[in-house]
């Protein structure tokens, strides 16, 4: 299922009002139970507020909720930086660390105490989706007050976590909730003793649908002089049909690298068709490897063709 997320300012605390466990998660496994601890304080919050869907507009003082939790967050690192490139269907987890700091009357060794990170698409206030990690973060001390964490995102796009739009900037953020000894599924559960802190605006690598390049140059051998012809094919992952798809008018480069050499220079750079396709020709000179390059974008990762050796007889 895709995680189309919104958040509702309740009692000073932000909770997210929409949450989704991956079906490949089975219930009562370890992983997916923190989605489903996160997903049982929403679906309390509502029930408590006695409405379908909280937002910012419709939610009141008055209204039962958890209380704001003196827990804020810093230095979130997701994947050290680096681009989160996803598949058609596989899942894919990348780390992330951060820093958790607390007061005093927080116990973040608890059992019943979470905490993890999400990035999500959009703004804080309303995101248009938002990925979580299947387990919350671990936590170490490091004074009294502040902890260093890490913990993991996790992205199924063959279970809908994603669509094709969501290809490009996020933003990360945290989340903490701290139970107190209450219990969601208990007829005495009362949610204004539960602790919920959250915030945004930390920056996050880009999601990118990942990317294939193909290249097949022919005839193999061929006389020196004659007509080689380069084909090949851009695909990246598409997320709604979990298959790849022709990435069209795109630049890529032709590039040849001579038999003994290291490095590739560029021939000439043409555009793939509507269907992602290349083709192009140019004339046998020496013994080679010929490839298809490609410099990428913010929502599709730079690629290279595995080299196709022409002998030049």
């Amino acid at each position: 299922m895709r995680i189309s997320a919104t958040v509702a300012a309740v009692s000073g605390a932000l909770v997210l009002s929409a949450f989704a466990v991956p079906a490949a998660q089975a219930a009562g496994s370890d992983a997916g139970s923190y989605r489903s601890d996160v997903a049982k304080i929403r679906a309390a919050v509502h029930a408590a507020s006695g409405q379908a869907k909280l937002s910012s507009s419709t939610a009141t003082t008055d209204d039962p909720a958890p209380y704001a939790l003196d827990v804020t967050f810093s230095n979130i690192k997701v994947h050290s930086g680096k681009p989160i490139v996803v598949g058609a269907s596989a899942h894919v987890s990348v780390p992330v660390t951060y820093t958790l700091t607390h007061g005093v009357d927080v116990d973040i060794t608890a059992a019943d105490f979470l905490s993890g990170p999400v990035i999500y698409k959009g703004t804080f206030t309303d995101p248009s989706n938002a990925v979580f990690g299947d387990k919350e973060g671990t936590c170490t001390a490091t004074s009294t007050t502040v902890a260093s964490c890490k913990a993991t995102l996790d992205f199924y796009p063959g279970d809908g976590d994603l669509a094709n739009v969501d290809a490009g900037a996020w933003k990360a953020g945290g989340l903490a909730i701290a139970y107190n000894g209450q219990d969601p599924d208990s007829s005495t559960f009362d949610i204004t003793k539960v602790g919920v802190a959250q915030q945004g605006g930390f920056a996050s690598p880009n999601v990118q649908r990942l990317s294939k390049l193909t290249v097949n140059a022919a005839p193999e051998p061929v006389k020196k002089g004659k007509t080689i012809t380069v084909t090949g094919s851009l695909t990246r992952a598409n997320w709604e049909t979990n298959k790849y798809a022709g990435y069209s008018t795109q630049p890529v480069k032709l590039q040849f690298r001579k038999k003994g050499a290291s490095t590739y220079t560029t021939v000439k750079t043409i555009k793939t068709s509507s269907t992602g396709s290349l083709k192009t020709t140019v004339k046998a000179t020496v013994d080679g490897y010929f490839r298809y390059s490609f410099a990428g974008t913010s929502t599709t990762p730079a690629v290279n063709a595995t080299g196709d050796y022409v002998d030049v007889k």
